[in-house]
C-alpha cells in the first residue's frame, strides 16, 4: 500500500511540476534560442520515427517521367526554395531565421540521416513531409492545397535536385510547363 501511495504522490507532483513549468512562461520559445542537446535529440527522434511509421505504407509511383520533373520544378521554386534553397545558394533570409535550420535540399549531403536510404524510402518520406508538414518547424502541410499528383511531381524534382547545376535549375523552374 505504501508503494501505491508513493507512486501516486510522485505522479501528482510531476503533473504539478510540469503544469507549473508550462504556465510559468520561463521556457525560451524564441526561434533564435537553440534547443538543449536533450531537447534536440527528443524532437529529432520523435519527428524521424513518426515520419518513418507514417510513410512506411506509401506506394511510390514511377518518378522518372519528364512531365513530373517539369511540373515539380516551378512548385519547388515557388514554395520551397526560400527555405530549402537552390543550387549554388548557401542561405536565404528565410533559412537563416528558421530554427531548426531547414536542410539545403540542393546539396547531396544536407545533414539528413535518411539521405542514404534507398530511393523508394526517401520518396515515401519526402511525399509524407510535403503532404503533411511538420509541426512547429515552419514546414507547411501542402496536402491541404495540392493533390497527390502535384506532390509526387515535387518529389520527382527533389530526387534530381542535388545533381542539377544552377543553369539546369533555372531551366527546369523557369515557368509552369504543366498547368495546375
Amino acid at each position: 500500500m505504501k508503494f501505491i501511495y508513493a507512486f501516486v504522490t510522485i505522479i501528482f507532483l510531476a503533473v504539478i511540476g510540469v503544469g507549473g513549468f508550462v504556465y510559468s512562461g520561463i521556457y525560451p520559445i524564441g526561434a533564435d534560442v537553440a534547443h538543449s542537446d536533450v531537447e534536440y535529440w527528443l524532437l529529432e527522434n520523435l519527428r524521424d520515427n513518426s515520419i518513418d511509421r507514417s510513410s512506411s505504407e506509401i506506394k511510390v509511383p514511377p518518378l522518372e517521367s519528364a512531365e513530373l520533373l517539369l511540373a515539380g520544378g516551378p512548385d519547388y521554386k515557388d514554395m520551397c526554395s526560400g527555405c530549402h534553397l537552390k543550387p549554388g545558394k548557401k542561405q536565404s533570409d528565410m533559412s537563416i531565421g528558421l530554427y531548426p535550420t531547414p536542410p539545403n535540399l540542393s546539396e547531396r549531403d544536407h545533414g539528413d540521416k535518411h539521405q542514404d536510404d534507398d530511393a523508394q524510402q526517401q520518396a515515401r518520406r519526402q511525399f509524407w513531409v510535403i503532404k503533411h508538414g511538420i509541426k512547429a518547424s515552419g514546414m507547411p502541410a501542402w496536402g491541404a492545397t495540392h493533390d497527390d499528383q502535384r506532390i509526387w511531381a515535387m518529389v520527382a524534382f527533389l530526387q534530381k535536385l542535388p545533381d542539377l547545376s544552377a543553369e539546369q535549375y533555372q531551366v527546369l523552374t523557369a515557368s509552369d510547363v504543366i498547368e495546375h
